[in-house]
């Protein structure tokens, strides 16, 4: 029986306000932002080896890093604003990859924007 499999955590879907991007009306108000992230914590037991949250990677902490990040202070282009937050995820405990995708939900009438980066270990 295999006793051990790669691990990643995702969250999928993480909508907030942010004040993002470099038109007139994104600098006088936050827009909507959807985020999804996933992070590569290598490989793991199946079965931890207790039932205890201080032993693993907390996604609630994960989901504050991200909102924390991304509505800091305001922030011109799409690429800095997930550049900053790949490379803060990327400094959790065990994380050996990140992959962050950021769509600008509202920017256009016809579509979405959105920006992907994958770095460290996948």
């Amino acid at each position: 029986m295999t006793k051990a499999g790669t691990q990643i955590l995702t969250l999928e879907g993480l909508r907030f306000d942010a004040s993002l991007g470099i038109l007139d009306q994104e600098k006088t108000a936050p827009q909507p932002i959807l985020v999804d992230a996933e992070l590569n914590l290598g490989t793991q037991p199946l079965l931890p080896s207790d039932d205890d949250i201080t032993h693993v990677l907390d996604y609630r902490k994960v989901r504050k890093i991200i909102i924390e990040e991304c509505t800091a202070q305001h922030v011109n282009l799409l690429e800095s604003m997930i550049g900053k937050l790949a490379y803060r995820l990327m400094q959790l405990p065990g994380v050996l990859g990140v992959r962050v995708r950021i769509v600008k939900l509202e920017i256009f009438e016809d579509c979405e924007v959105a920006i992907r980066v994958e770095t460290g270990q996948w």
